[in-house]
């Protein structure tokens, strides 16, 4: 007599259906797991049978097999506990195999019974509902996450008696209803009105938050690099729906959804210190999981004291930020995680941090200046759009009681700005499966490039003079007119004017390297 229940397993971010077998055997009592199965899914015997016992049922005194198929994909975590005491009840004769066809089951079980959260549940939904199954019995922690895939039944179990009353028609478990409650934000941001002065860097951070562009701030202690760097996320625009699932599903996969949060709303805003190691930025372990560049994915990444990452720390970043994906490959395989996000960094000039400050003296010597500012390789720093000077506020303007522009309006030109790019990319996006990723200005590639940014007669004298005098490489070209256009946007304009490629070019660097 076999029993088989129907689980998930989450590979990369997404999800694979794995059918758990439950049979007995000749031979003295025990539970044998077969299947590629960790050390926590080795660990489920006990649970699973003390768990059956607190649920008031009878565990078989039998040699029990279970086996996890496909057995080539590697079994993780404690999310099989609840399938494979199923499988167990089933096999006992306390329910009738018709009670669990067509339902994927998944969630973990402490020594009472009770279902405790698992990781990867939305994933695990969309490839229940992929792959044709009707309902997901998932734990009641995890039941709004499960629930924001469509067309899928999703039940909130609170224990495995719960669980088993509901299947043997004792008591019934309603599937669970989406709440249309709003999600609390992530993070407060700090306002653009309550930062005073700096008008120029602020509307670079427009001009980078409206077309997704990597941007570098260069300045001396204190003049606000971090302040001006935290308040961005209030002025960023608000994420579509498939954008926010796919946010959800990297926090989901990596356990970092908050409480109470099933879908992420707010771009998120990732700010790792520099003593990160390699695998926490760009992801990996032995079973690869995502970094903080992934869970920056479609928002942005904040890189404070810039030189002080370590240099194979930073440039693993270059392929990310140019091809959106990241690829790792160990000997079992490889995983891409999705990492299209927004760099934004800031560095001091120098080690004192005073190199070219108009009132505190400088007290490095020239070679280590240069030394300093060589720990961001030109390569990296081609790849930033903007690089922005920072300088020290006056004391007029931080007495002062007049406050700037504030977040909101300026949020409201961002946004108008994305819907002119929305607008642009879904005609190539409907047409073309590789462009799907295509959402701003920063996204583009080579031959969008040349469809949409091009330039007047006077422009390309511009371009071609700017050329030859910055010396600039074939990517900071393509890089500048992706700007040009973001400005141009901003500018409700277009066609991209003379004035639109002027400002584009006066962020490139002056004083840095590259």
């Amino acid at each position: 007599m076999l029993a088989r229940v129907y689980s998930c397993a989450v590979v990369g971010l997404e999800g694979v259906i794995v059918e758990v077998e439950v049979d007995y055997t000749n031979g003295l009592p025990a539970v044998i797991i077969v299947g590629l199965p960790d050390a926590a899914v080795q660990e489920s015997r006990e649970r699973v049978q003390t768990a059956v016992k607190n649920a008031g049922l009878h565990f078989p005194r039998h040699r029990i097999v279970v086996n996890l198929s496909p057995a080539a994909i590697r079994k993780e975590g404690p999310a099989y506990d609840l399938p494979i005491a199923l499988g167990v009840v089933v096999l006992a004769g306390f329910l009738p195999h018709e009670a669990i066809e067509g339902a994927i089951v998944v969630g973990e079980l402490s020594l009472d019974g009770v279902v405790r959260h698992t990781r990867g549940i939305l994933p695990m939904a969309a490839a229940a509902r992929a792959n044709g199954f009707k309902r997901m019995f998932v734990p009641e922690a995890d039941a709004g996450e499960a629930a924001l895939i469509p067309d899928l039944e999703v039940y909130p179990v609170k224990s495995l008696a719960h669980l088993y009353d509901h299947l043997s028609g004792r008591h019934s478990i309603q599937p669970y209803l989406p709440s249309s409650d709003s999600v609390e934000p992530l993070y407060t941001p700090t306002d653009f009105a309550e930062i005073k002065g700096q008008e120029h860097v602020k509307r670079a951070l427009e001009v980078a938050a409206a077309g997704g562009h990597n941007m570098l701030l260069v300045g001396s202690p204190g003049a606000g690099k971090t302040l001006l760097a935290r308040a961005m996320p209030g002025i960023l625009p608000e994420m579509s729906i498939e954008e926010s699932l796919d946010v959800t599903r990297i926090y989901s996969v990596a356990d970092q959804l908050p409480p109470g949060t099933p879908l992420i709303k707010q771009r998120p805003f990732r700010a790792p210190h520099h003593t990160i190691s390699h695998a926490g930025l760009v992801g990996g372990g032995n079973i690869p999981k995502p970094g903080e560049i992934s869970l920056a994915h479609r928002g942005v990444l904040f890189l404070d004291e810039f030189p002080e990452f370590g240099s194979r720390v930073l440039e693993v970043m270059r392929q990310p930020m140019e091809d959106k994906v990241v690829t790792i490959s160990r000997a079992k395989g490889s995983l891409t995680f999705s990492a299209n996000f927004q760099l934004i960094a800031a560095m001091n000039p120098c080690p004192c941090g005073y190199h070219g400050d108009s009132q505190k003296p400088c007290t490095c010597a020239p070679a280590v200046v240069t030394k300093y500012q060589k720990r961001i390789s030109g390569p990296l720093l081609d790849r930033i759009d903007i690089h922005i000077e920072v300088p020290r506020v006056d004391y007029e303007k931080l007495s002062g009681d007049r406050l700037g522009e504030s977040s909101e309006s300026i949020r409201k030109r961002v946004q108008a700005a994305r819907d002119i790019q929305t607008k642009r990319y879904s005609s190539i996006r409907n047409s073309n499966i590789e462009a799907s990723a295509i959402v701003c200005n920063a996204d583009m590639r080579i031959g969008e490039v040349r469809q949409f940014c091009k330039l007047q007669p006077e422009g390309q004298s511009l371009m071609r003079a700017a050329m030859s005098q910055l010396n600039l490489s074939a990517r900071a070209y393509h890089r500048i007119l992706k700007l040009a256009r973001t400005i141009a946007d901003l500018a409700g304009s277009e066609e991209i004017q003379s004035a639109h490629l002027a400002e584009a070019l006066q962020y490139r660097p002056k004083l840095m390297i590259g």
